[in-house]
């Protein structure tokens, strides 16, 4: 597998950014990503909603299906990491 390239990444961040309905995000998504991707993705943002709601790691589980291993990683993103989950979530309310 070929070295990341973090210009890549920006490549695809601007792509992303140059997105301007949710048509267009639901096309581009549904090309660039498997549906497993997109369920994960989704059920990331849906954990992480739950949890910032103060839902308990079991109740998330119940009620999404989503594993002990992804809750925790959200979590623990919530709790240590960079802010983009409390970000989105504020801006989608």
């Amino acid at each position: 597998m070929a070295k990341f390239d973090k210009r890549h990444l920006s490549e695809l961040y601007t792509a992303i950014l140059s997105l301007e309905t949710a048509e267009e995000c639901d096309k581009f998504f549904e090309d660039i990503c498997t549906i497993q991707e997109l369920e994960a993705m989704s059920q990331r943002l849906q954990v992480a909603k739950m949890l910032k709601a103060g839902l308990s790691y079991s109740e998330v589980n119940k009620q999404t299906g989503a594993s002990t291993a992804t809750i925790c990683r959200v979590g623990k993103c919530i709790n240590y990491g960079n802010g983009g989950y409390e970000m989105v979530i504020d801006r989608i309310k």
